[in-house]
């Protein structure tokens, strides 16, 4: 995927503060950004919204798997029953948790 952004001279406080945190943090301005980007978008997400942006499962396929979980008073995690009952990889789980985890406190994790 390629992003291009373009600049004006009004913006010049920003490249400094995206160079300041592409130092401290070691990283490269477009991996900042990025990183910046998916705080945004994801921060305030439940594991299934996450996993339907990231095109694992799709919303109906979630919906479905929820009603199971309400239905059956299950105690598996909905990733357990996301991987068993609709065949998801236990990687991309594990990508949407620590999607998930990078901007919560750990009891805030669902």
């Amino acid at each position: 995927m390629q992003v291009t952004i373009y600049l004006t001279e009004h913006d010049e406080y920003i490249v400094r503060l995206l160079d300041d945190r592409s130092r401290r943090e070691r990283k490269s301005r477009s991996a900042v950004i990025l990183s910046i980007l998916e705080e945004h978008f994801e921060k305030d997400k439940r594991l299934g919204e996450i996993l339907v942006d990231l095109g694992v499962v799709s919303p109906k396929e979630l919906d479905r798997v929820l009603q199971l979980q309400r239905d059956s008073f299950s105690e598996q995690l909905l990733g357990e029953l996301l991987v068993s009952e609709q065949g998801i990889d236990e990687m991309d789980v594990q990508r949407a948790l620590e999607i998930q985890s990078r901007f919560r406190l750990p009891s805030e994790v669902v």
